[in-house]
C-alpha cells in the first residue's frame, strides 16, 4: 500500500472514530492510539529511515502534515466534548435565585406546648416570688406514700393505680411517682445527708414558697389520660399561711396563664390524705362554642386540687406542725395546655407527629414573660 493510500486510511479511520467519541476520555484514547509513541501515524514516521534523502523529503513533509491535521481535529473534538459537559454540569447544578430561602433552624424549630407550659407556669411564680424544685421520677414507697400521709393498708393508696418496681437489694420498696407530691417532704425535710442526686432541690428553710413542675406515672389510658404525665404543685410553709392567700394565689396565677381580666373560683370540698382541709377548685368558663373560654359564662369545670397541708406531713418533713402551717396545690400541665391552646387529645402530646408539633408548637425565640406575653 503505497504511502498516499497509508495517510487516506489514518484521515478515514480518525474521522470516523472522532465522530462516535461521547467523552474527553474517549478522545484521549484516541490521541494515544494516533499520535502516541506506537500509534499509527508514529508508525509512519518511523518508516522515514529507509528511505532514501529525496524521497523522505517528500514523504517527511505528508506525514508531517497529516501529524499536525490529527492533533488539530483530535483538539477540536476534545473542546467540542468539554463544552457540552460543561453546559450539562451547568445546567444540572442550576440554582434558581428566584425561589425564596429556605427558613433557618431557628424559624423551623418547635418547641413542645408541654415545655412551653412549664415555661409559663415557672415565669408566673417566679414573678410571685416562688423558687423551683426538682425530684427523682423513681420514688420510694415513704416519700410517695408514707411521709405524705398515706398509712400502710390505706385505701387512698389505691387511688392511684401505681406502677410499683422490683424491691432491690437494699430492700427499699420503690415506685414511679404517681404524684410530684414527695418533692414537698423532700423540699421541708431536715436532714444531714446530702441529696442523692445534684437535680434533687435540698430542704428549705421556712418561710417555703416552691412551685414543683415535673413528670408523674399512673397506670391509666384513654383520650385525656396518659401513662405518664406532667404535673405542678406548689407549697407555701409559714407560721402564718392560711386559705385566703390560697385562694389570692390560685386567682393570680390563673389569671396570668391564661391572660384574661378577671377569673371567677369555686371550692369544693374534697379529700386529699396529704391536706386537711382539701378542695377541689373549679373555674368559671364559657363552653357554649367550640372552645372553652375562661373567666367569662356560666359553666363550671375543675381544673385542680388544694388544700392545707396536713400537720402529719409537717411532722414527717421534720418541722413543727404547732408553729408552721402551709398550703399546697396542684394541677395537671398537659390538662391545662389543652384548656388554653385548644387540643383535643392528650395522646397527641407523645405521638411524636411532626405536623401536630408544627401546628401547635412555639418558635424557639419567643420566650414567655410576663410584660411580653405569655403564648405571643
Amino acid at each position: 500500500m503505497s504511502l498516499h493510500d497509508q495517510i487516506d486510511l489514518i484521515r478515514t479511520n480518525l474521522d470516523f472514530k472522532l465522530k462516535v467519541a461521547t467523552t474527553e476520555q474517549h478522545v484521549e484514547q484516541l490521541r494515544i492510539e494516533f499520535l502516541g509513541k506506537k500509534g499509527s501515524v508514529s508508525a509512519l514516521l518511523s518508516t522515514l529511515g529507509a528511505m532514501d534523502a529525496e524521497e523522505r523529503k517528500g514523504a517527511g513533509a505528508q506525514i508531517n502534515l497529516l501529524k499536525t491535521d490529527v492533533a488539530q481535529a483530535i483538539e477540536e473534538r476534545a473542546t467540542i466534548l468539554k463544552s457540552a459537559a460543561l453546559d450539562a454540569r451547568l445546567k444540572a447544578e442550576t440554582v434558581d435565585i428566584t425561589l425564596p430561602l429556605q427558613p433557618a433552624p431557628t424559624a423551623r424549630g418547635r418547641i413542645h406546648p408541654i415545655s412551653q407550659t412549664i415555661d409559663e407556669i415557672t415565669a408566673i411564680f417566679s414573678d410571685m416570688g416562688f423558687s423551683i424544685a426538682e425530684g427523682p421520677d423513681i420514688e420510694t414507697d415513704y416519700f410517695n406514700f408514707t411521709a405524705l400521709n398515706f398509712p400502710e393498708g390505706h385505701p387512698a393508696r389505691e387511688m392511684h393505680d401505681t406502677f410499683f418496681m422490683k424491691m432491690g437489694a437494699d430492700g427499699v420498696k420503690k415506685v414511679l411517682r404517681t404524684h410530684t407530691s414527695p418533692v414537698q417532704v423532700r423540699v421541708m425535710q431536715k436532714t444531714n445527708e446530702k441529696p442523692a442526686a445534684s437535680y434533687i432541690t435540698p430542704a428549705m428553710d421556712p418561710p417555703i414558697r416552691v412551685v414543683m413542675p415535673g413528670r408523674t406515672y399512673r397506670n391509666d389510658s384513654d383520650q385525656t389520660h396518659t401513662p405518664m404525665f406532667h404535673q405542678v404543685e406548689g407549697l407555701v410553709i409559714d407560721k402564718s399561711s392560711h386559705i385566703g392567700q390560697l385562694r389570692w394565689v390560685l386567682e393570680e396565677f390563673l389569671k396570668a396563664y391564661f391572660e384574661v381580666p378577671n377569673v371567677t373560683l369555686r371550692f369544693r370540698p374534697s379529700f386529699f390524705p396529704f391536706t386537711e382541709p382539701s378542695m377541689e377548685v373549679d373555674v368559671q368558663c364559657d363552653r357554649s362554642g367550640s372552645e372553652v373560654k375562661i373567666g367569662e359564662g356560666s359553666d363550671w369545670l375543675e381544673i385542680l386540687g388544694c388544700g392545707m397541708v396536713h400537720p402529719n406531713v409537717v411532722r414527717n418533713a421534720g418541722l413543727d406542725p404547732d408553729i408552721y402551717q402551709g398550703f399546697a396545690w396542684g394541677m395537671g400541665i398537659d390538662r391545662i395546655a389543652m384548656l388554653k391552646y385548644g387540643m383535643p387529645d392528650l395522646r397527641a402530646f407523645f405521638d411524636g407527629d411532626q405536623r401536630w408539633l408544627d401546628h401547635y408548637g412555639f418558635r424557639p425565640l419567643d420566650l414567655p414573660t410576663l410584660f411580653g406575653g405569655l403564648s405571643s
